[in-house]
């Protein structure tokens, strides 16, 4: 892929990932949020972060079932990043509109709502993830180190998964997408780990 088309796909993913902000934002700035705009934002920036969380962990398993799509890992960082992004949002939204800042409000949520309580064990598992996405803290770690520091993302991913579950009313299946993308990104890769291993074996054979 030569460097023109790179950018112009980095771009376009900037775009895409920021237009939920951006209209998150216009429909605030025009008060057209609908009846309940803290519930619209809160599910807005959730979605999104699981969302974006779930595209960063397509990108080994496509790139392992065509080595044509090696040039998919340069925007998994960009997309880990856009996920925190709207998980902060998502938590900020939390804090200041639903708790209003009352941090003994958050001490009794985080002790006795579960949905509170995988939802902050997601948040906490990508803050180090995001603390360290750059090139700088990966040289610092070293690569083995820092491979097995953001495996945490599949964590954060299930956590997230479990805390939009907890959250909807019982009957509600919107979370199903994700959860069904996330469950075969999850199984896919120690299949495709192993028929790449499969192949690499019959290579030196041959």
């Amino acid at each position: 892929m030569n460097r023109t088309t790179l950018i112009t796909l980095k771009t376009l993913t900037w775009i895409a990932c920021i237009s939920p902000f951006v209209m998150l934002v216009y429909e605030a700035v025009t008060n057209t949020l609908g009846p309940d705009p803290t519930s619209t934002i809160t599910l807005t920036t959730g979605y999104n972060a699981l969302l974006m969380l779930v595209l960063s962990l397509a990108i080994t398993p496509l790139r392992l079932l065509s080595p044509r799509l090696s040039w998919l890992i340069k925007f998994r960082r960009l997309l880990g990043l856009f996920a925190f992004f709207y998980a902060s949002l998502h938590l900020a939204t939390y804090i200041g509109l639903y708790m209003n800042f009352d941090l003994s409000v958050f001490k009794t949520d985080i002790t006795k709502r579960r949905f509170i309580i995988a939802g902050f064990a997601a948040y906490t598992l990508l803050v180090p993830l995001a603390a360290t996405s750059t090139t700088w803290a990966i040289r610092k770690l070293g690569g083995k180190r820092w491979n097995r520091l953001h495996k945490l993302v599949y964590f954060a991913a299930i956590c997230g998964i479990i805390h939009y579950w907890w959250q909807v009313k019982p009957g509600v299946k919107s979370p199903m997408n994700l959860t069904i993308t996330l469950c075969v990104l999850l199984l896919s890769r120690p299949v495709l780990a192993y028929i790449q291993k499969v192949r690499a074996r019959r290579a030196v054979a041959v």
